[in-house]
């Protein structure tokens, strides 16, 4: 499954030092989070090896989505400036953990996710941010690209470009 990566990358006009701010930062993760059209109505962090975070996104007015929904994790690693490890997974508004099919998503889709996210300066004021998932099977590869994950990431990265590029 190695080949099976889903990596979602952007390029920011801006130094690491505020890419890193704005995705370790809930108040500046709070102005980002979510696809277009989206807000983010909670942003909870206990940042540290072993601590908890608990983010709520909240849908366009009349939509599906016109709800809170929440995802929420573990820091497994944290290398300043440069890495993050999380695990990743659907929750409740206190962490616990949901099915993904009964949020709505493909069968298929993990419970738990690890994903690592990339900081790297490709040049002054420039920050190339990655996220990289590795599914575990291929199932879970093709739940994940059907789920709109790559679609959702692009449109929240654009958001976090306007709040590290201003």
């Amino acid at each position: 499954m190695e080949n099976k990566k889903i990596i979602i990358e952007k390029i920011f006009n801006a130094p690491k030092n505020k890419v890193w701010e704005a995705w370790t930062d809930p108040e500046l993760v709070k102005k980002w989070w979510g696809p277009e059209g989206f807000y983010a109505p909670s942003i909870k962090v206990d940042f540290k090896v072993g601590g908890k975070y608990i983010y709520a996104m909240h849908g366009p007015k009349g939509t599906q989505f016109d709800n809170d929904m929440y995802s929420a994790g573990v820091y497994k690693e944290i290398v300043p400036m440069e890495k993050l490890v999380v695990t990743d997974y659907f929750s409740d508004s206190e962490g616990n953990k949901l099915s993904p099919t009964e949020q709505g998503l493909p069968e298929g889709m993990p419970s738990e996710m690890t994903v690592t996210v990339l900081f790297e300066e490709i040049e002054e004021n420039k920050t190339k941010l990655s996220i990289v998932y590795i599914p575990s099977s291929e199932k879970e590869h093709d739940a994940m690209i059907a789920s709109r994950m790559e679609e959702g990431w692009s449109t929240s990265l654009n958001k976090m470009a306007k709040v590290v590029e201003e």
